[in-house]
């Protein structure tokens, strides 16, 4: 009888003489794209939203609105990558025309792959060549009269490699506005993903096409975040409980057990009082430390929720120094309702100044703001307008669904300024780095932010 002894045989070999075609990328390279951080151009519906295609399970998946080219749907690896091998399973809505784009900002992409005979089914498509942080789908051409879905995207490759030169000419999202040079890509060790908008529910419901909480809530669905901030006025006129249970609750109530809320203005407008609408609605998530502030980390970030209709009361401001002088994290995060710096209608509010002046001589990196209702972005700054490094980014986010505000007066450092448009900030974390991404109710990226590094 003949044995083999101590003989080791290659994968590919066993694969051959078992009669299975394995390429030695399938055998060698990793699935990269699994429970990744996903967005995409539309969704039909919530229940299709873009991480379904990322869960691994194909009784599930993502479906755009449908009758529109083009559509497509994007994974963030959390590192540049080399891509060898992209797997889709497309459901009965597929595309005949598609192409595969790999990018290491989410701005600028360069074309991998692109085929004009796509029938659905499974695609394997094995010996790619191209490295990025972010990989997209694009569908050009549907096979169907409906849009495009898909139970499965897998992405195989390895992490690491140089990424793609930028290629302009076939950029599919908005371009970044005039800002600093981004800083280096940070560690993607503890990367995460943060949804964040101020200024939300309106008294409306989706049955009325001009109201705007669905569709952000549908984009925040999209993002699959790890969790969800707001920045005050979370519920209008007058945040009674009933209208939270009847507007915010329908909408953005879906991210309820994972949102973290802060307070705004109208949040005190509740005749029967403060605790009972905001507090009885989001109960302990909103005060998690027996108060309307409070602090909570996550990876190597410092997060702090700040009440600035309490900014004149020496508690707080006391708390906030003795939370910080206690921190141990490396990168700080805080947002509150009234913007020390706004170019639109309510404008500056000194009310934030102390507030400002603590985080700055702290190291703060980023302050996120509502109020006033339209989207902007400053460059680091001090706590007097001067254009410093060593100061936070501040960026207002007051366009989660409330009437748009103009802008009225132009402040110094403010790099990107949007308003009478809707849209959820998409916030990247990593564990030395932050960047962001305004991501409209059609699903475009309206701005991109550089990558800054964390004092």
């Amino acid at each position: 009888m003949f044995r083999l002894r101590h003989t080791v045989i290659p994968i590919a070999l066993v694969a051959a003489l078992l009669g299975v075609g394995v390429t030695a990328a399938q055998a060698a390279d990793p699935l990269l794209s699994r429970n990744k951080p996903a967005t995409a151009s539309s969704v039909e519906t919530s229940s299709y939203s873009a991480d379904k295609a990322f869960d691994g399970s194909t009784s599930t998946r993502w479906a755009s609105r449908e009758g529109h080219d083009p559509e497509w749907i994007q994974v963030d690896l959390g590192a540049v990558s080399a891509v060898s091998r992209i797997k889709l399973v497309w459901e009965a809505a597929y595309a005949k025309k598609y192409q595969f784009d790999v990018s290491n900002d989410g701005t600028n992409w360069t074309r991998i792959y692109t085929t004009t005979a796509g029938n659905g089914g499974t695609d394997d498509l094995t010996g790619l060549t191209g490295a990025g942080r972010y990989v997209r789908v694009t569908g050009t051409q549907r096979g169907t009269s409906y849009g495009y879905s898909l139970h499965e995207v897998e992405v195989y490759g390895t992490p690491g490699g140089p990424g793609p030169s930028p290629s302009p000419s076939v950029s599919p999202s908005a371009s970044p506005s005039s800002s600093p040079s981004p800083s280096p890509t940070a560690s993607p060790g503890g990367s995460f993903v943060v949804a964040a908008a101020g200024d939300i529910a309106e008294q409306c419901t989706a049955s009325t096409s001009s109201c705007q909480h669905p569709k952000t809530a549908q984009v925040v669905a999209g993002m699959n975040p790890k969790f969800v901030i707001t920045m005050g006025d979370n519920q209008y006129d007058d945040a009674r409980l009933s209208d939270f249970r009847a507007y915010y609750d329908t909408t953005w109530g879906a991210f309820k057990a994972k949102t973290k809320p802060a307070p705004g203005n109208h949040e005190t407008y509740d005749p029967a009082g403060f605790e009972v609408g905001y507090k009885g609605y989001f109960g302990a998530i909103a005060f998690p430390q027996g108060k309307s502030y409070y602090s909570y980390d996550e990876g190597n970030w410092h997060f702090l929720a700040l009440d600035s209709n309490l900014f004149d009361n020496a508690a707080q401001l006391a708390w906030l120094k003795a939370d910080l002088a206690a921190n141990s994290k490396g990168c700080v995060a805080a947002y509150w309702h009234h913007p020390l710096f706004s170019s639109g209608d309510h404008g500056n509010d000194p009310v934030s100044k102390p507030v400002w002046d603590t985080l700055y001589t702290a190291g703060t990196d980023l302050i996120l703001n509502g109020h006033d209702h339209h989207y902007e972005r400053f460059g680091p700054q001090s706590p007097t307008a001067q254009s410093d490094p060593k100061g936070p980014v501040e960026i207002l986010g007051g366009m989660g669904g409330a009437n748009p505000y103009p802008i009225v007066n132009v402040q110094p450092n403010s790099l990107k300024r949007i308003t009478g448009k809707f849209g959820v900030l998409k916030l990247t974390f990593s564990d030395n780095a932050f960047s962001s991404q305004l991501i409209g109710v059609d699903n475009s990226v309206l701005d991109t932010s550089p990558t800054y590094t964390c004092h």
